[in-house]
Formats: C-alpha cells, structure tokens, sequence
C-alpha cells in the first residue's frame, strides 16, 4: 500500500465518533445532530424530475469534459454570477470542466498539480476542509498552515508568509465562504493574492462551494474569477474556481459540480481525469443544466437559512461568543472556558445534541505554518455548527445549548470560587 497512507490524521468524525463512544445521553431528548455539513432542506425538484426524464441515457458511456449545454449553461450562471463580461466570460470549451463535486474534484486536482520533482508547500487556510491536507500529504506535498484568527476576520494572513516560504509554495487553497468559519474573502485579499501567485508562480484554487449561501440577498460573496474580472485576466492566469449543487441546490447526493479558470491548467486536469475514470453520467448532467439555470430556488434556500440564522443568533448570543454570519450555514462559537472536546462531550451526555469541535478542523502549528504539537491549534475552543435541519429541530437545539452553556458558564463560576 502507499505509506503516504499513514500520514493521513483521523478524520473530524471519527474522531468524533470516538469522543462519544460509551456515552448515554437522556433517552427523553431526541437527537439533533449539528455536525455534517449535509443540506437537509429538500433538493430542487425540478433536477430530479429531468434525472427521471434522461434515465435511460444510463446506457451510456459519459466524456470527462461533459456535454456542450452543460459547459455552456455553467459558463453562462458564472459570467453572470460574478460579473465576468466585461473580460469576455468564460469559454465553455477551454475554461470549464464538470465534475463530480467539489471534494472529489479537489482531491483529484492536487494529485495533478504537484510536482514532485522540487519542494511541494500547498498553503491551506487553518482550520480547514479536511480535504485539503489529506489529498496534499498523497501527492507527496507538505501542508503550510495558514492560521485564521478572530482578530484577522478569520481569513488568512498572507504578509506574515515570508518570501522564502512561498518559494516552495506550489498550491494556495482558499475556502470563501469559509468552512467552519463562515468568513468571506474579500476582493482586496483575492487581488493581493493573485500578486503573489504571479510573483512567486504558485496556483490558486478557490473553493467557493458555498458561495450562494449568504445572508445579505445585496451581498453575494466575491470570487477569485471576479477578482481576475476587475484586473482585466482574461486568461484568468494560475486561477482555479471550484463550485458545486450540493449546497447550492440541496443536491449533495447528485455530486455534481464544476471547476473554471486558467485553460492553461484546465487542459492537463481533463487529461488526468479521463486517466481517472470519473466522468458525470448523463442523466446527472442535464439535471445540473437544469439546476444552474434556475435562481428561484437558490434564493429561497437563502431565506430558509436567514431566518435559521435569524433565530439562533437570538437564542444563543446572549451566552455564546460567535462572528457575525456572513454566509454559509454554519456558526463558530467560542466555548466558555475553552476546552471543546470536554464541552462536545458534556453536550451530548445531557441534552442530546450534536456538535463538532473546532480543533479537529485544525492543526497545532509552529510559527512557519508547519504543524507541531507544541504550537496553537486556532480551532481549538471553538465548536461548529451546521445549521442544515428544519428550523423547528434546529431551533430547539439551540435551545438545548443555551441551556446547556448556561449550566456550563455556572460550573465554571462555582469552581473558581471554591477554596482550594
């Protein structure tokens, strides 16, 4: 087997798996899982009904770069979603590619993308996509932590890179909307980024899978191909953009997604994949075509999750320190005291609710992004929740949190006052 295998750390839900194992929470609470990052609204009927339409081209074998309407139709939703007219749009022949979602796609990227012939740093944000730091240690690269704090607006701070690092950086990954934190990359940091790619010649791939999840209906979120847009980079030169239906559309199990950008990087990965084997069937692609031309829906799981936000934010806030939301669906609250393991476990013994905590979704790192066990993990103290079930399951558990903390907040209170 390959060794790179055993360099792969557990992953956040095993480890989670194994933090409540022996566990017995009250039989009286139904459980209310806020872990998986699993849209539970449901999926866009429409999509389904086109599947069911096209079900007999099953009998088909597929081509990696997709059918000529999807590319099209994908071109067309990304020039308009982040205004890339003025510089030409997007060739659907050379600068776009279907694939079967986001984490397969990036997984497949960074095993395309390396060379292993000279250093291989992937930059990834810290906390982060697990995905990330598993497909870079099997493509024989090393991940440069890259940690998001509170005071940076939890986004990474690229000047405190030194010039010497990025000399090995071959691969920068942003999340924008980030998982877990929510937190939007502005056009100003993409723009500085892009800089430094051209500077020190690495790539950029942006995982913008949440990108149509936010709360502001007049802010979307910026893009790494709207930052190319307002610098005139047509080619979008070292510029990779990954987006996907899952959350978009509610549609995780269509795995369906599509990557845009530099041609120039584009061309090689649709060789790769047709090496790989994972073409989109059919029936899928025109359910996508279907999905990507229709914003009603979009929006209105927009609002479905604004008024979950809405609601949370009131029940939590007042014993919860938390960023404001700007997009996605999940919130990053601090916990009090500080330990999140201890507080997960707690959590789901006395009220049966489910969170993860923010250090499995981060690395300890020593002051030049590597990791160490000495060093400060900035998911730790921090628990994510994923806001994907009805409103009614997800209100009440944020009932049962506050509840929770608020019993939590007093212990701590009675500890300290008692002598030792």
């Amino acid at each position: 087997m390959n060794p790179d295998l055993d360099a792969l750390k557990p992953y956040p839900f095993e480890k989670l798996a194994a933090l409540k194992a022996n566990v017995a929470p009250p039989a009286r609470l139904s459980h209310i899982p806020l872990t998986i990052g699993e849209p539970q609204h449901p999926p866009y009927a429409r999509a389904l009904e086109t599947l069911s339409v096209h079900r007999d081209e099953m009998a088909r074998y597929p081509a990696t770069a997709g059918i000529a309407e999807l590319r099209q139709t994908i071109a067309t939703w990304a020039t308009q979603r982040f205004g890339l007219q003025g510089i030409g749009g997007l060739d659907p022949d050379h600068q776009v590619l279907p694939v079967n979602g986001t984490r397969e796609a990036i997984f497949a990227f960074v095993q395309a993308a390396l060379d292993r012939r000279r250093p291989a740093r992937v930059a990834v944000p810290n906390p982060f996509y697990q995905i990330y730091e598993g497909a870079t240690l099997l493509a024989g690269g090393t991940p440069l932590y890259l940690d998001c704090h509170a005071e940076q607006g939890f986004r990474p701070d690229f000047e405190a890179v030194p010039a010497e690092t990025w000399r090995d950086v071959q691969l920068v990954f942003l999340c924008s909307p980030g998982n877990p934190t929510g937190a939007v990359t502005p056009l100003e940091d993409f723009t500085r980024l892009i800089e430094l790619a051209d500077e020190h010649d690495f790539i950029i791939a942006s995982d913008e899978c949440y990108s149509e999840l936010y709360l502001d209906e007049a802010t979307p979120p910026p893009g790494l191909l709207e930052a190319c847009a307002r610098l005139g980079r047509h080619d979008y030169r070292r510029c990779l953009v990954f987006h996907s239906l899952s959350k978009r559309s509610n549609l995780p199990g269509l795995r369906s997604g599509f990557v845009a950008g530099d041609a120039s990087l584009i061309t090689p990965f649709k060789r790769y994949r047709t090496y790989h084997g994972c073409a989109m069937s059919l029936p899928l692609q025109h359910a996508s075509i279907t999905a990507w031309r229709d914003e009603a829906h979009v929006k209105a799981n927009r609002d479905a999750y604004r008024e979950k936000f809405a609601a949370v934010t009131e029940i939590l806030a007042p014993v919860m320190d938390f960023p404001t939301p700007e997009a996605s669906f999940y919130l990053w609250p601090a916990v009090p005291g500080g330990d999140d393991e201890a507080f997960t476990r707690a959590l789901f013994a006395e009220e049966n609710v489910s969170v993860l905590p923010g250090s499995y979704m981060g690395r300890a790192t020593a002051g030049d992004g590597s990791s160490s066990d000495s060093g400060i993990n900035p998911g730790a103290g921090r628990i994510r929740l994923a806001l994907v079930a009805d409103a009614e399951s997800t209100a009440e558990a944020a009932r049962r949190l506050r509840r929770f903390t608020e019993r939590w907040r007093a212990a701590m209170t009675d500890d300290e006052e008692t002598p030792t």
